[in-house]
């Protein structure tokens, strides 16, 4: 009995190896290095370097593939008969209609296949019970002695194997008991078979009840008992359910007493079943298809979830234990799944692959060559596969192997006996057996000794990879065993013939490959002759291997070449014998086939499967079939004359393609001899160069091994090649020979010696020689030199162009050199510190006395070395007080530069700081003429001029008296540009001040108005200069720009009829439904049906009233006079305007001219200014005309028919009952007088936000809110209008003063005026009323102003300050600019164009206005013409509500 599988002893390791790099580097020959000592052990493993890291290549996300199922306790051959045997017995008592349960002893399932091996090793149940052996059988299977555990195992033996015996054996059962598992006592020591019944019995697809009918049919009378072979009694007849034949239940053996239940077998039907033998054991493929994600995934969570731990703090002997444990389990049924055989030509390989599909890096290019490369070491050089044309891509392609942990590779050996290697790319180790090849067969007599039923029934059950057997069964019966944990980056090698098998610890990918070596070519025919015992079919034929091989003996590797000669001579003189008991036989015909050509299973011989190349017989009569010559007996029964042979090389043939290969084996001994005789000289003759050459030339050629002699060839070419590369150096007359390095008169005679003594003849030795004689030559004509007084500096220079064209260092050339190099330096000072001469700088001066510290000392150099170290101790103090003066905090006057520069210009060394202070003072010079100009000239500096002298000024190193003036006029100019934009400009506002007070000259385009506000919006459009289609130059010209404000006022006009034009064919957002393709409306771009949404009472374009500020309707009318202001529907707060039409404060034309005054105290002039200037000439004028039209005769009378309907509504609340007002609305009325001081206010906050804010956050209380939303929607069914009748002639004009008056970014009374009596002469607009109120309900996100909305804000600001370096890097760029542009300012002469419209008397000199603008604020300000005073019926100013709730 083996070991229980707990007892497991891990097998002694195999050898490891770790290569050097350099070994590394000859794949195949480190494995023929390791060979002898691996191969003892049929499996080694090897360890690459450490850097040695090829990149994982396989297309992770594309690899799917349908893994094996493998149950555990299958694979173990001796757990599979036990298997076999129990699904054996639970067949017979399934078919005897009782269910197998195998009973417990001593609380362990009882193996009933051991039981019964020991029963009958034992003599049989009759000779055991006859010498009462019962305990030996217990103590045999391992069961405690004393326990009368014998008797039991009696008892289960009677009950359960014994009945089966007897139907195997074929005896009668006289005292075996039919229902053994009837009695409920004796169940209780039973336990029911749960083994899967592999081969189990299907039940009858009739029931029991139709099959037993048959007897009470009247036809039963013509059955007989098949025993008694009676008829009668047939209410006693029992039918099979198996054969249909017939039995009386009196005669059978035991007799029964009634008719079974359920289905019934005769004892014939039981045996067959029984003795049929298993089906042949194989793998299923899995139903799920997994990726490597999903595999690894499932893996990892079998194995944390079985071990109970993370899967990498499993320890792999406690894997391994638990691994052969389960193999060796009749109880348990652990199954897993294995990747195994995933062909890398369909699924790409791990290694990478040089292919047109893929670019490949260099390092990925360097693996995908690399010889480790499993695709890439089957087709080495020194391969045997590469030879073979046939597909046998199943051997020379890599196999891909994705496992689990169990799942496991049984044992097998590799097909026709080739090595393998196998490449763990990652995961968790793999575990590996090995059995060497001399115990290949003691390992096969083994498994079939010990199981023999399983191969039986399959005799070539090792070929078919699916049968385990634990080691230690194997070790115990004499077969060596190894082992070694394989990691991931490590090589395993299987050695031919060796028997190996393993397991996966867990998740883990591998790779492997067969390779055949010139090694194993003996060892390939001996497995031919093997496969010709068992009848198994070749891959290849190694006959056609060895003859492609010896066609071309120069393509092969000398070692190869060899071992192909040995089996060509062994495979000729067999095929010699053959053919030769061919002849005996009496068969002469013959014909030549390209067997080759054929499909290998045409060319197989019929009898021992055999793939035939060199020769076969074959039948005329018989075509479909051939034989072997080694089975010439099998083919066929026909004549000997009929039968021909068919061969594919002569008997002359082979003994030619022999000799070539053994010239080829031969010829690296004659290749040798010559070397030597070169290298030795043995005949006394020196080989040419040339010779040499052609020897290596020919080793490469011929692929000679890389032999001693070889590396002695090549040191000496190398060494006569060097030898000639010095030569042609020193005699070349080209330009590469400067670049050669010169050698010493030492070497060059070392070099003519060696020369000398190489063993080859080069005639560049004589040029050597000729060389060494102008040396020395040159040697005795530069002593004389030297030696000469006083020293000439033209013969000195000679001979050192001379001695550097011989390139041949002497002594004599270092003194010679140090002469030369002092008389070049002593003329560089003398050309420095000539009086005439360029100056050079201090750097150039501190390297020639660098230089001069490096030149040999003499009397001349070491008085020019002082006189230069003087000179420039001098020029560094200037300069240093040059510096002190350029980065100084207090700046020196002109005149005190001027001394410092007249100064250094003395000192004859070029000084950058004193150069530097010279161009300051003449820039500041120049800047002071610049500013006097600017100051003396006709008219006012612009701003950008000023900014600009300003910011160079600033930089000067030099005080400017003028600056601070300048400073003053800059920062004053910016003071009323700051004040203006606070007067017009919206809190955080989009536009700059220039934007607002310019005509939006774009008006007309939908698209572009909307996108450029959003930029603005976001901070990305910041280019006002192109308002007016002006550049910042023409800004700089009054004229232009009175020009382009007109001209962007009619555009203006022009546009806004336009855009009116186009939004009025908008249908409202809240009326109808709109589909994808509408066009865009509001401020955001989107449509949305059903929101509230309000029209512009200028651009007439659609807006959200969530995303706008819109008119507080209950607000204004809260502040009315009068209940009657409830029923005035006319002066009602419901004018909107976008914030793409008012895009400013818009303050009133009193608060504009202010700032004009406050404009003519400046002496600056802006673009800002002569805006505002326009934009107030053009308020003035529409002021002119709208009360002209508001006093003219039919206007007037329609303010009167107006005030008196207002009166009217007046005098009938007095008269009738009035409606309750809300207290709240009482109680907020303002008088006559409030509101006046109201007007005040607002006029004091446009220029004061702050306390505008504090006005606009005033908010009536909640109850107040609730009453008027209560109050006002009954009171819309009141309303009525038109209140007047507006002709035609009248409104026409009023529309288009409404129009222009709306352009205006100012506040003018007389715009409300006319918005009340255009209102007047129309129905109410219910429908934007009740939009307003749904809109100022406190619930509705549309009645939030900015300030309730803080999200906003803050999202806003985060977007404008991801672009506030682009701001800074603007702001650095204009004030660039400006510095730029004060340094182009017109010459003293130039005036500015004069205007060219006479009447902008506006825009003429500042002065010429000042008594315009005081004339039209006193007018404005007297009562006489003010607008409430004119037409008193109007409510006054009472519009400026909506226009300061818009500020932000």
């Amino acid at each position: 009995m083996k070991p229980a599988s707990d007892d497991f002893l891990p097998p002694p390791e195999c050898p490891v190896f770790e290569p050097s790099w350099a070994e590394f580097r000859d794949p195949l020959g480190y494995i023929a290095k390791i060979r002898p000592i691996a191969e003892k052990s049929g499996i080694c493993k090897i360890r690459p370097p450490a850097d040695w890291q090829p990149p994982f290549a396989v297309e992770v996300d594309n690899f799917r593939f349908t893994p094996r199922i493998q149950r555990l306790n299958e694979l173990e051959a001796q757990t599979r008969v036990k298997l076999n045997y129990l699904d054996q017995i639970a067949k017979f008592w399934e078919i005897q209609g009782s269910s197998l349960k195998i009973p417990n002893v001593e609380r362990k399932i009882l193996d009933l296949y051991s039981l019964n091996k020991i029963v009958v090793e034992e003599g049989g149940y009759e000779a055991i019970c006859k010498d009462r052996r019962w305990a030996r059988v217990a103590q045999r299977l391992n069961y405690p002695s004393g326990k009368n555990i014998g008797s039991l195992l009696r008892s289960h033996y009677e009950r359960i194997i014994y009945p089966y015996e007897m139907f195997q054996s074929g005896a009668n059962l006289v005292q075996c008991n039919t229902d053994p598992f009837d009695s409920e006592e004796k169940d209780k020591e039973y336990k029911p078979h749960s083994i899967p019944l592999r081969q189990s019995v299907q039940p009858s697809k009739f029931s029991c009840c139709s099959r037993r009918a048959k007897r009470l049919q009247p036809e039963m009378a013509s059955y007989v008992c098949r025993i008694c072979s009676r008829a009668d009694e047939d209410e006693r007849f029992l039918l099979c359910d198996g054969c249909n034949d017939n039995y009386h239940i009196f005669c059978l053996l035991p007799p029964l007493s009634e008719v079974p239940k359920g289905i019934w077998k005769c004892p014939k039907c039981i045996l067959a079943e029984c003795k049929r033998p298993p089906e042949a054991f194989g793998f299923e493929q899995a139903t799920q298809e997994y990726t490597l994600q999903s595999f690894g995934e499932m893996a990892d969570s079998f194995k944390a979830d079985y071990f109970n731990m993370p899967v990498h703090m499993v320890p792999t002997e406690v894997v391994e234990k638990e691994f052969w444990r389960l193999v060796s389990s009749i109880e348990e049924d652990v199954t897993v799944e294995y990747g195994a055989d995933i062909h890398s030509k369909e699924f790409g390989s791990g290694f990478p692959v040089n292919n047109s599909k893929w670019n490949l890096s260099p390092e990925e290019k360097e693996y995908a060559t690399s010889g480790w490369n499993l695709n890439v070491m089957p087709v080495l050089d020194q391969s045997v596969l590469c030879h073979i044309n046939a597909d046998i891509s199943g051997m020379k392609v890599p196999w891909l192997y994705v496992g689990m942990v169990f799942s496991a590779f049984c044992w097998h050996i590799e097909d026709h006996w080739s090595y393998s290697i196998n490449y763990l790319h990652w995961g968790e180790p793999k575990t590996w057996y090995g059995v060497p090849s001399l115990a290949a067969e003691h390992l096969e007599d083994v498994m079939k000794r010990l199981t023999p039923e399983l191969f039986e029934s399959q005799p070539d059950l090792l070929h078919q990879l699916v049968t385990l057997m634990n080691p230690n069964t194997l070790m115990s019966h004499g077969v060596p065993v190894v082992r070694t944990n394989q990691c991931a980056g490590e090589f395993v090698i299987t050695f031919p013939r060796a028997y190996h098998s393993g397991f996966n610890q867990g998740y883990n990918f591998a790779e492997a490959v067969n390779f055949c070596t010139a090694d194993w070519l003996p060892v390939g025919r001996q497995c031919i002759e093997h496969y010709r015992r068992l009848r198994r079919y070749c891959v290849f034929s190694h006959e056609e291997l060895i003859c492609k091989m010896a066609a071309f003996p120069e393509k092969l590797d000398l070692n190869l070449a060899v071992a192909v000669h040995k089996e060509m001579f062994i495979m000729v003189q067999e095929e010699r014998r053959l053919r030769k008991t061919l002849l005996e036989k009496g068969i002469t015909e013959a014909e030549r086939e390209a067997f080759e050509l054929l499909p290998d299973d045409e060319r197989q011989c019929i009898k021992c499967k055999t793939t035939c190349f060199l020769s076969a017989l074959a039948c005329y009569d018989c075509p479909d079939g051939l034989v072997c010559l080694s089975h010439i007996n099998d083919l066929c029964k026909c004549s000997r004359s009929r039968q021909y042979l068919r061969y594919r090389y002569t008997l002359d043939e082979l003994p030619a393609m022999l000799q070539k290969l053994k010239t080829r084996a031969e010829s690296f001994d004659n290749w040798a001899n010559k070397v030597q005789a070169a290298l030795e000289v043995e005949d006394g003759r020196k080989r040419s160069l040339e010779e040499l050459r052609a020897l290596e030339s020919e080793a490469h050629d011929r692929r000679f091994p890389n032999s001693d002699l070889l590396q002695r060839l090549k040191k000496c070419l190398t060494e006569a090649e060097t030898c000639i590369s010095q030569v042609l150096g020193l005699i070349s007359n080209s330009e590469d020979r400067l670049e050669t390095p010169q050698i010493t008169l030492t070497e060059l005679q070392i070099l003519l010696k060696q020369m000398g003594t190489l063993p080859c003849t080069m005639h560049q030795i004589d040029e050597l020689k000729d060389v060494l004689q102008e040396v020395e030559t040159y040697q005795i004509e530069t002593r004389e030199a030297l030696t000469s007084l006083p020293y000439s500096l033209e013969i000195l220079q000679s001979l050192m162009e001379k001695g550097q064209q011989l390139r041949v260092e002497v002594p004599e050339a270092h003194q010679l050199e140090e002469l030369l190099e002092q008389a070049k330096w002593l003329d560089q000072v003398k050309q420095a510190l000539a009086p005439s001469g360029q100056r050079h700088s201090l750097v150039i001066m501190k390297k020639l006395l660098v230089m001069g510290t490096k030149v040999a000392s003499s009397p001349s150099v070491n008085k020019a070395r002082a006189e230069l170290q003087e000179l420039l101790t001098i020029a560094e103090r200037w300069e240093e007080k040059a510096h002190l003066c350029l980065e100084a905090s207090q700046k020196h006057s002109p005149a005190t530069l001027e001394v410092i520069i007249r100064e250094a210009e003395n000192i004859p060394v070029y000084l950058p700081n004193i150069q530097s202070l010279k161009e300051a003072l003449t820039k500041a010079r120049a800047w002071i003429a610049d500013v006097n100009e600017i100051q003396n000239g006709d008219h006012y500096p612009c701003l950008d001029d000023l900014e600009g002298l300003v910011a160079v000024g600033r930089d000067l190193p030099v005080e400017l008296e003028e600056l601070r003036q300048l400073e003053n006029q800059v920062l004053t100019a910016h003071s009323w540009k700051e004040k203006a934009s606070k007067t017009f400009l919206k809190k955080n506002s989009c536009y700059t001040l220039l934007e607002v007070l310019c005509p939006c000259a774009d008006a007309g385009s939908v698209s572009t108005k909307r996108s450029r506000w959003i930029e603005k919006e976001m901070g990305l459009y910041k280019y006002d200069t192109e308002l007016l289609g002006l550049s910042a130059q023409d800004l700089r010209d009054p004229g232009s720009l009175i020009m382009a404000f007109k001209e962007g006022e009619e555009k203006e006009k022009e546009g806004i009829l336009k855009l009116r034009h186009i939004n009025s064919a908008k249908p409202s957002p809240m009326s109808s439904p709109m589909n994808a393709s509408a066009t865009s409306i509001c401020i955001c771009g989107q449509v949305r049906a059903g929101v509230e949404a309000l029209q512009c009472d200028l651009c007439h374009d659609w807006f959200h009233g969530q995303c706008v500020t819109v008119p507080h309707l209950l607000r204004s009318l809260r502040a009315s006079h009068t209940s009657s202001q409830l029923l005035a529907w006319w002066e009602w707060d419901t004018k909107f305007l976008c914030p793409l039409c008012m895009r400013s404060r818009r303050p009133r034309l009193e608060t504009i001219l202010t700032l004009l005054v406050g404009l003519q105290r400046l002496s600056v002039r802006l673009p800002e200014g002569e805006a505002l200037q326009c934009l107030t000439e053009r308020a003035i004028g529409w002021q002119g005309r709208a009360r002209q039209a508001l006093a003219s005769e039919d206007v007037t009378a329609l303010l009167k028919q107006l005030a008196k309907s207002r009166q009217q509504l007046q005098d009938e609340l007095r008269h009738e009952q009035p409606p309750t007002l809300p207290s709240g609305l009482e109680s907020d009325c303002l008088t006559e007088d409030s509101g006046k001081d109201i007007l005040k206010e607002e006029e004091e906050l446009v220029l004061n936000e702050d306390r505008l804010k504090s006005s606009e956050k005033i908010v009536p209380n909640e109850n107040s809110c609730e009453r008027d939303e209560e109050l006002l929607p009954s009171l819309l069914s009141q309303l009525t209008g038109p209140v007047l009748e507006l002709p035609e002639a009248t409104r026409a004009p009023l529309e288009e003063l409404m129009m222009e008056g709306d352009l205006l970014e100012v506040t003018l009374d007389e715009n409300h005026s006319i918005w009340q009596l255009l209102q007047a002469g129309q129905n109410p607009n219910l429908e934007r009323i009740h939009t307003l109120l749904e809109l100022e309900k406190p619930e509705n996100p549309g009645n939030w102003s900015e300030e309730q909305t803080p999200e906003r804000r803050r999202r806003r600001r985060r977007q404008k300050v991801v672009l506030s370096r682009k701001g800074e890097e603007f702001t650095q760029k204009e004030l660039e600019i400006k510095r730029v542009r004060s340094s182009r300012i017109k010459p003293k002469g130039e005036k500015f164009q004069e205007p060219i419209h006479g009447d902008n008397v506006l825009l003429t000199h500042h002065t010429e206005h000042t008594n315009i603008l005081k004339e039209h604020m006193n007018s404005v300000q007297g009562k006489d013409t003010s607008p409430s005073s004119s037409f008193p019926s109007l409510t006054p100013l009472r519009h400026l509500s909506y226009f300061h709730q818009q500020k932000l």
